[in-house]
């Protein structure tokens, strides 16, 4: 058994544990260390802080979760400032060994990885995963990931893609009019510009332009908690909207993908987990005109494990690198 670092790199925050792996799988998982980005210069500057945080010398092996692209001499995250440059890992961090992968396809190890205890059902039959097949994750947090599963009876492929930046397809009049109205303010709209945190914030505004109503929430935290407890009939409503859209999408992706199943994940998907059973998002999941049936027979989860992106992150070092027999 050996212990290494995981890293969980997202717009927002980055959280870091140490895992336990053997035989090429997870066998736990720290306690994480949670820091915020804006108040960190770089990448190394918050491995540092990690490190005295948990106030003993680090792993030289590192496995990260990244917020982006994932390949050339630069890595750059969507939505954040800092950059990881592969080549200087180890003058940096002074780490020997390393993966990194893109944040959704961390989300798509752990799924791999997990047991059925990790996930809440949604919609669709209450199946477990499907051992072999296809399963689309879908996301909504900063902004919207999107990575897909192949699950085989002798292991698995984890495939990363930038899904989340599709573009938004309306399907009633009134969807029609907010995308007019993101239109005026975006010069592309795509699906992570209404399912995702600041998602949220687009769709009220663009109700209360239409409606001609005031729209007084301009955080996004008293915004979700207001749409979330039903206190402002307009975020109530913007939330409505961001189910429909976040319920359609994952049908999309789903179809897209040639799908059994699908898990959501994200920080927001964990925070609509009692909210989207109640919603519209399972008449927009399946309304997908001669697969509607099919639809309806894919089983829809949330992942509710508390740190899916790290468990991820080291499920997928485990993968690459497992144990050999002289580490033993």
């Amino acid at each position: 058994m050996k212990t290494i670092a995981a890293a969980d790199v997202g717009g927002t925050h980055a959280r870091f544990a140490l895992a336990s792996i053997d035989d090429g799988r997870v066998v736990h998982l720290g306690e994480p260390v949670t820091v915020k980005t804006s108040e960190f210069a770089s990448f190394q500057h918050a491995w540092q802080e990690f490190g005295r945080r948990i106030d003993q010398p680090l792993p030289n092996e590192l496995s990260i979760a990244f917020a982006g692209p994932v390949g050339g001499e630069v890595l750059k995250l969507t939505n954040n400032p800092w950059v990881i440059r592969p080549a200087l890992m180890h003058e940096r961090l002074g780490v020997e060994r390393f993966v990194i992968v893109n944040d959704f396809a961390a989300i798509a190890y752990a799924v791999a990885g997990l047991d059925g205890s990790a996930y809440r059902h949604i919609c669709g039959p209450e199946a477990d995963l499907p051992t072999t097949g296809v399963i689309s994750i879908v996301g909504p947090g900063t902004g919207l990931g999107v990575a897909s599963l192949l699950k085989r009876a002798d292991g698995y492929d984890v495939i990363a893609t930038e899904g989340g930046h599709i573009d938004f397809a309306p399907l009633d009049p009134l969807e029609d009019k907010i995308l007019d109205h993101l239109r005026a303010n975006y010069r592309r709209v795509s699906v992570e510009r209404l399912v995702s945190g600041r998602g949220l914030l687009n769709i009220y505004e663009a109700l209360g332009t239409i409606e001609k109503r005031p729209y007084t929430l301009r955080d996004e935290k008293d915004l979700w908690t207001a749409a979330l407890a039903g206190t402002d009939t307009l975020a109530a409503a913007a939330l409505d909207r961001l189910c429909l859209a976040f319920g359609a999408a994952a049908g999309d992706y789903a179809l897209a993908q040639g799908a059994h199943a699908v898990v959501l994940a994200g920080g927001l998907g964990l925070r609509l987990v009692d909210f989207l059973p109640r919603s519209g998002f399972r008449d927009r999941f399946i309304a997908k005109g001669r697969f509607e049936r099919m639809m309806d027979e894919m089983p829809v989860k949330v992942i509710v494990h508390p740190q899916p992106g790290l468990f991820g992150a080291a499920e997928a070092f485990a993968s690459n690198h497992g144990v050999i027999e002289s580490e033993r």
